[in-house]
């Protein structure tokens, strides 16, 4: 399955989304390779930064050549591209290849107005066999008097095209302190706090592998 984790904004946390996602399936001794599209390269520098401290399971990156010949990629297991659109090219490839579409939004009106506009995006590269468009709120707020975090959802719940995950990430240090240091949040802090929301969405992202 080829999952693309992207949006049209900036900061929305895909490359976050996109190591701990490839970390975890690693260690359920899943088959998994990514391919770092955008040109920030930030995926590419922290399995960097995995590999130069020897952290296990390590993760396969293949190059972004790769989204003009997804024949090659048939077989791989699971495919998570990180994408945006610092490069037009790379996204709307990616777009056109994948199976699923991960939306990671943050709490914002701004964000919610960026996710409406990629929904029409992808209608204008729209192909048989469209891909699933899945979203959920990405650095919710962690307090719970800001109402923010659940207005997004439920604006999340509404737009067509989408389907609203109700597991959250929040806004914690632990996800910033462990891509840092080259380790999913779940590995830095199994019993934190962020591991436990990650586990929530993976479990919903790949029910069938927990059946």
């Amino acid at each position: 399955m080829i999952t693309v984790i992207g949006s049209l904004k900036g900061g929305s946390g895909k490359s976050t989304v996109t190591f701990n996602l490839a970390v975890w399936l690693a260690l359920a001794e899943h088959d998994v390779v990514v391919i770092d599209a955008d040109p920030q390269a930030t995926l590419s520098d922290v399995l960097e930064v995995r590999r130069e401290e020897g952290f296990e399971p390590s993760v396969e990156r293949l190059d972004s050549s790769l989204l003009y010949e997804p024949e090659l990629l048939h077989g791989r297991g699971d495919v998570l591209i990180d994408v945006g659109t610092a490069s037009m090219d790379h996204f709307r490839q990616a777009l056109t290849i994948a199976n699923r579409i991960l939306v990671p939004v943050p709490p914002s009106q701004a964000d919610i107005w960026s996710t409406q506009r990629f929904l029409r995006f992808l209608d204008s590269v729209a192909r048989d066999g469209a891909p699933e468009v899945l979203g959920f709120i990405n650095r919710a707020d962690t307090h719970r008097a800001i109402r923010e975090s659940d207005e997004a959802a439920a604006a999340l719940v509404s737009l067509p095209g989408i389907r609203h995950l109700k597991p959250r990430l929040s806004q914690r240090t632990a996800y910033r302190r462990s891509f840092s240091e080259g380790l999913a949040v779940f590995e830095q802090e199994p019993r934190g706090k962020g591991a436990a929301e990650w586990n929530a969405l993976a479990a919903v992202l790949y029910a069938d592998m927990l059946t």
